[in-house]
């Protein structure tokens, strides 16, 4: 605890640092008083202040938080970027290790579910080897990450981002064949569609051209062949659950809500996986 009064050496009087009681400083805290050794002491816009005055004004002074609760933070959106550098490393090792050893210890399948569940997860930062796949994918969480990672903060749009993902495995696992591969983020990035939509109704901005691009996607889902809609899907409705859950949170405990609504979203995912998981056929071998 800290005292407006000069700490001194008993044997000479001289004032000492609290810190360091074994030196002796002529200098004191333009907040506090005390002595400040070298050590100790920090540039402040008057003056000198000690470490502990220093860390204490920190504390006080309330983070910045982005319209929808999340701490703010300038710069690029990180999360975006880390998300799309995963992806874009996991592209070129899929390329370079032979044998597809990437695709076949990571790509989703509903038959695998039980046995190895990551796999609905790491599936979605996975590309085939058609390079226009990852550069859709990749384009598009670009554009959508800067729009949404600033509105609801890093820890938030991570949880959205990751969640959407889970869900377009579960979409795969309710609505496809159970011997169904897929990869790719697009799970991921229909979560986002969904989550801009949701930003942009409670902004009260214009909702058509993102109901416009939403249904040039999921046509696409149904046109070209081997495009999972099922995790387009599913990805969608998650993205738009979770973001209703950060937007429409009332400011009361509102990050207790916000983090409640997304926590809820995957339960309701992991318990539709077991329910899934539950109804696959028994298989006896011999």
């Amino acid at each position: 605890m800290s005292t407006p009064f000069p700490v001194q050496d008993p044997s000479t009087g001289a004032p000492v640092c609290p810190r360091h009681p074994d030196r002796v400083s002529y200098v004191s805290c333009q907040r506090c008083g005390r002595p400040t050794c070298p050590d100790c002491q920090r540039s402040a816009a008057v003056g000198v202040q000690c470490v502990d005055c220093v860390r204490e004004s920190t504390k006080a002074v309330p983070s910045r938080r982005t319209i929808f609760g999340g701490v703010a933070r300038a710069g690029r959106p990180v999360i975006t970027m880390t998300m799309m550098a995963i992806c874009v490393v996991a592209f070129a090792l899929d390329l370079a290790i032979p044998k597809g050893f990437i695709f076949q210890n990571f790509a989703y399948a509903p038959f695998l579910t039980e046995s190895e569940p990551w796999r609905m997860v790491t599936s979605a930062f996975l590309h085939s080897t058609n390079f226009m796949h990852i550069a859709f994918n990749m384009y598009a969480l670009w554009i959508l990450g800067n729009a949404l990672e600033p509105a609801f903060g890093r820890a938030r749009f991570l949880a959205i981002y990751l969640v959407s993902a889970l869900a377009g495995s579960v979409g795969v696992l309710l609505l496809s064949p159970i011997d169904t591969v897929v990869v790719g983020a697009s799970g991921a990035v229909f979560g986002l569609f969904g989550a801009l939509f949701v930003v942009q109704k409670k902004r009260g901005g214009d909702l058509r051209q993102i109901v416009v691009l939403l249904l040039i996607n999921a046509a696409i889902g149904f046109i070209i062949p081997n495009i999972a809609w099922q995790a387009h899907l599913g990805g969608l409705i998650a993205g738009v659950l979770c973001a209703a859950a950060v937007a429409y949170a009332p400011t009361k405990n509102r990050a207790l809500i916000q983090w409640g609504g997304i926590g809820a979203v995957a339960l309701l995912l992991v318990g539709l996986t077991l329910w899934k998981v539950s109804t696959f056929p028994i298989i006896i071998f011999g």
